[in-house]
């Protein structure tokens, strides 16, 4: 194939059929997609086995790959959750009657063809397409080659669904794999409405700099847990070491420790134990590294500077002592990738003063930054984690796949 572009004709075609569905009938295609997913649990793992028989297992992203029974079970359910949620089209957000007689309404609708790069993660391949589907938008998916066969049967599974309910299945359009593509994708103004980069920074950063299509910006995390000198410090190794392993490989988890500098020796080695266990690597500032060593933990290194604003998406993680409040707010000015940011503290002023000051999409006291994320926030799915201000932040969910339209109503009217 030398050209995307006759596909993404017929995607913007086919999104006037998923408008014209009501929404009930948009709901009841998704428990159709649920039910088809739940029927073919050992079709998609066997798919999905392909697909990791390629990937070495060292690699840190082989977790984001993996889809077992439980992982495509909360898929369905998902699906379900997505489908029981009010439609966000049509609602109408203002009503009026000018004086020359005009009536005018201001409706939310579907922003029309949805675009979605990302790269080892099938789940998206679903949680895009539901949420696409349910406020009337057709999407066109370029997801990465590691995923290829895991997405080709679950895009299989929804135009199965998608022909049952008379839609043409050019509506959710998975793209050739190849990186080729990807730029003719992003300049192809005609067809499509928005494109959502979901991965590396490097993916992001290829799309902010290349895309003419209008872009929001989602998946990088830099995120940091700051233990303020009030904080309970069990908890608070607790909640670190939950950010950290709980899942390495995905954005929401922790890649810097930053702890006031009165608790640090008392701190630090709480999290010995759990650290040795999972395997996490180390790199301390020079303070801290004195710490880890005279209690002898083992993976240890010497942080550089580049360990600080640092995506990891590993057992890995960088430790800073500060002096103060002050210094780590400056320190997670300077790094953030304003994804998700957290402080442990018994101090209401100054956690008062973290959640105002700290610019993220999601900020938490005495919690871990593993909760960001659209379903855990009881929005049914998310296409990726906003980092930027306009139009959506954080959780890109439902409520955010849309756009307004003006509807006037006259007799007659002219306007000299």
């Amino acid at each position: 194939m030398e050209s995307i572009l006759s596909l993404l004709e017929q995607t913007q075609k086919a999104a006037a059929s998923v408008r014209n569905l009501t929404g009930q009938q948009r709901s009841d295609l998704l428990l159709n997609i649920a039910a088809q997913v739940q029927a073919n649990v050992a079709n998609i793992i066997a798919a999905n086995q392909r697909d990791l028989g390629v990937m070495d297992d060292a690699d840190p992203k082989k977790d984001r790959l993996l889809l077992n029974e439980q992982r495509i079970q909360a898929l369905a359910q998902s699906l379900r959750d997505v489908a029981a949620l009010p439609d966000p089209s049509g609602e109408v957000l203002l009503e009026r009657t000018i004086e020359q007689g005009l009536s005018l309404r201001k409706i939310a609708v579907p922003l029309g063809v949805v675009g979605v790069i990302y790269e080892s993660r099938p789940n998206v391949t679903l949680d895009v397409a539901s949420l696409c589907l349910r406020s009337g938008n057709a999407c066109v998916l370029k997801g990465g080659k590691e995923a290829h066969f895991s997405n080709l049967f679950m895009v299989g599974l929804i135009h199965r669904a998608l022909i049952e309910f008379d839609i043409d299945p050019a509506a959710v359009m998975l793209l050739p794999t190849d990186r080729k593509f990807v730029t003719e994708l992003l300049t192809a103004t005609r067809f499509v409405d928005i494109i959502i980069p979901r991965g590396s920074e490097s993916l992001i950063k290829f799309v902010r700099e290349n895309s003419l299509v209008p872009t929001i910006e989602t998946g990088a995390g830099v995120c940091h847990t700051y233990i303020e000198k009030t904080g309970d410090l069990d908890k608070a190794a607790a909640i670190v070491v939950n950010a950290k392993v709980s899942r390495p490989s995905v954005c929401n988890s922790l890649d810097t420790i930053l702890v006031d500098r009165e608790v640090a020796a008392e701190l630090l080695p709480k999290l010995k134990a759990d650290f040795i266990k999972w395997n996490v690597e180390v790199f301390a500032d020079e303070t801290s590294y004195a710490i880890f060593e005279k209690d002898g933990y083992p993976l240890l290194q010497r942080a550089e500077e580049e360990d600080f604003g640092r995506e990891f998406l590993d057992y890995k993680c960088s430790v800073k002592v500060v002096n103060g409040l002050d210094q780590a707010l400056e320190h997670i000015r300077a790094h953030s990738s304003r994804h998700s940011e957290a402080i442990i503290s018994k101090d209401e002023v100054k956690i008062e003063r973290f959640l105002r000051e700290v610019d993220a999409a999601a900020v938490y006291a005495n919690a871990s930054t593993r909760f960001t994320d659209g379903a855990v926030f009881a929005l049914g799915a998310e296409i990726g984690i906003s980092t930027q201000k306009l139009h959506a932040r954080g959780p890109f969910a439902l409520e955010k796949l849309v756009t307004e339209k003006w509807i006037v109503k006259g007799d007659g009217q002219v306007r000299w």
